[in-house]
């Protein structure tokens, strides 16, 4: 096995650590990546982006009081990203 890729024991043991709440916050941070690069003028799928603002939306909650504010106004603003793609597409 090479030096840079970690061994299966490794991978193991870093997710046994690894915390919910982490996991969960990381996955609303590429919910919402996705999410505007779906509201993106080339790309545009309105229904993607809505499924995506939607998990964000349920995610949001389950998160300690830090990362659900952040989860918040970043739902918050791809709403309103949302509407404007929506209105200039239709």
């Amino acid at each position: 096995m090479s030096e840079s890729q970690p061994d299966l024991e490794q991978v193991a043991e870093d997710f046994r650590r690894l915390k919910v709440p982490d996991l969960l916050a990381g996955t609303c941070s590429m919910l919402g990546s996705l999410a505007y690069g779906k509201l993106s003028g080339e790309v545009l799928d309105l229904e993607q982006a809505r499924l995506a603002i939607e998990a964000l939306k349920a995610i949001g909650p389950l998160l300690p009081d830090d990362a659900r504010r952040d989860v918040q106004q970043l739902t918050a603003n791809l709403q309103l990203a949302y509407a404007d793609a929506a209105s200039a597409a239709g």
